[in-house]
C-alpha cells in the first residue's frame, strides 16, 4: 500500500492483547501499513492525542476501559482519524454501537486466517472513504471560496454600475438645467414648447438613471417609485399655475431599464400633450397616470385625461415629433400605443410584456 514510493499509511492498533498485536503488526506491515501498538483504551487515546495517525483499529474487549468508551473518547478529538472496529464477539449490538459512536467500519475478530485479509481490506475502504470526504470537504470549500470572489466581483460591479447612473443622471441634470435656462431666454411660443418637450424627454431619461444609483437592483427599475419621480418633474415643469393634477396608479412593479426608459418617455410624451391640449389655459382638470400587471408577465400603461379626447386621425398639432418619439418608445416595447374611441375623454392604452 505504498503507492509505489507514497508514504505508507499510519495506523494505530489499540489491543490489550500483546502476542495477537505483534502477529498484526508484522501482517499489516507486509501489506504496506506502517503500524504502532497501544495496549490499553488510555494509552491508546493518549497517543492519538500527541500523534498523528491516518487509521485507528481498537479492540472491543480491553480491562478497565472496553473499546466503545475509548471510540467515544476518540471521536472527540480534532481531525479525528478513521476507525474500523474490531471485536471478537459477533453480536450485531456491539457492531451496532460502535457504528453508531462513529467507527467507519468494522471487523469480527478470529483465529482464521483470512482475518488480516478482512481488517486489511476495511482498512483500506476507510481510507478510501476518508479521502472521498476530503475530496469533497476541498470541492465545497473551493465551490465556496469561488462563490465568495463572484459575489465579490458582482458587488463591485454593481458600485461601478451605480457610480455610471450617478454620473449620467448629473450629467443630464446639467443639461436640463441647461434646456430650463434657455427656455426662460426664449419669447417665441413655439420654440418655448420644443424645449419644454424636450426637457421632458431629459427628465424621464434621468429619472431611471437616479433611481438605478440609489437602488440594490442596478438591472430594474421599481416603476411606482420612477413615475412617481417623474410624475412630480413634469408637474413642476408643466403644471406651475396649479390649475391641473397629475394622478398616479401604480403597482410596484420591477423593470428592466430598457423597458424602464421607454415606458417612461412614453409617459412624458402623453402627459405633456395632455397638459398641453386636454384643458383650456387656466382651467382646472386632472391627468391619471395608470400602470398595472395585465395577465401573465404582462403589463398595461393607462394615460388619460376629461378633455375633448384625441384621435389618431386628428390633424398634427405642433411639430408632431411628440407622435414620432411615442410610436418608437412604444415599438421598443414591442407594442403599439391604442386610443380608446369610447372614452369622454383622451385615453391612451399601452399593453406590453417586459422583455
Amino acid at each position: 500500500m505504498d503507492g509505489g514510493g507514497l508514504a505508507a499509511s499510519r495506523l494505530l492498533y489499540i489491543d490489550d492483547d500483546k502476542a495477537l498485536c505483534y502477529l498484526i503488526k508484522k501482517g499489516l506491515e507486509r501489506r504496506g501499513y506502517s503500524v504502532e501498538l497501544a495496549h490499553s483504551g488510555l494509552e491508546g487515546l493518549a497517543r492519538a492525542e500527541a500523534e498523528v495517525f491516518d487509521l485507528i483499529a481498537i479492540d472491543h474487549y480491553m480491562p478497565g476501559q472496553d473499546g466503545l468508551v475509548t471510540l467515544g473518547q476518540l471521536m472527540q478529538l480534532p481531525n479525528a482519524p478513521p476507525v474500523v472496529y474490531v471485536t471478537g464477539s459477533d453480536e450485531s449490538r456491539i457492531a451496532v454501537a460502535a457504528l453508531k459512536e462513529g467507527a467507519i467500519d468494522y471487523v469480527v475478530k478470529s483465529g482464521s486466517d483470512d482475518f488480516l485479509d478482512l481488517l486489511a481490506n476495511a482498512l483500506r475502504q476507510a481510507e478510501d472513504q476518508m479521502r472521498l470526504r476530503q475530496e469533497r470537504d476541498a470541492a465545497t470549500e473551493a465551490l465556496k471560496a469561488a462563490n465568495g470572489r463572484l459575489e465579490a466581483i458582482v458587488a463591485h460591479q454593481a458600485v461601478l454600475m451605480r457610480e455610471v447612473n450617478h454620473r449620467v443622471a448629473n450629467s443630464l441634470q446639467l443639461v436640463s438645467s441647461l434646456v430650463h435656462m434657455q427656455l426662460a431666454a426664449v419669447k417665441d411660443g413655439p420654440a418655448r414648447d420644443a424645449l419644454r418637450d424636450t426637457q421632458s424627454r431629459i427628465d424621464a431619461i434621468m429619472q431611471v438613471h437616479r433611481r438605478l444609483y440609489t437602488s440594490e437592483d442596478v438591472q430594474v427599475v421599481n416603476m411606482h417609485d420612477y413615475l412617481d419621480g417623474l410624475i412630480s418633474e413634469l408637474g413642476q415643469s408643466l403644471c406651475a399655475d396649479g390649475a391641473l393634477t397629475l394622478r398616479l396608479d401604480a403597482d410596484a412593479i420591477k423593470l428592466p431599464t430598457d423597458t424602464a426608459v421607454s415606458l417612461g418617455v412614453v409617459v412624458a410624451e402623453l402627459v405633456t400633450n395632455a397638459c398641453k391640449y386636454a384643458y383650456p389655459k387656466g382651467k382646472k382638470g386632472e391627468i391619471r397616470i395608470q400602470l398595472h400587471a395585465d395577465g401573465e408577465a404582462g403589463y398595461r400603461l393607462v394615460v388619460e385625461d376629461d378633455g375633448p379626447g384625441f384621435s389618431p386621425a386628428d390633424p398634427v398639432q405642433g411639430t408632431g415629433l411628440g407622435r414620432t418619439v411615442i410610436s418608437a418608445m412604444a415599438k421598443n416595447l414591442g407594442s403599439q400605443i391604442d386610443f380608446d374611441p369610447d372614452y369622454r375623454g383622451a385615453r391612451a392604452v399601452l399593453a406590453f410584456k417586459a422583455s
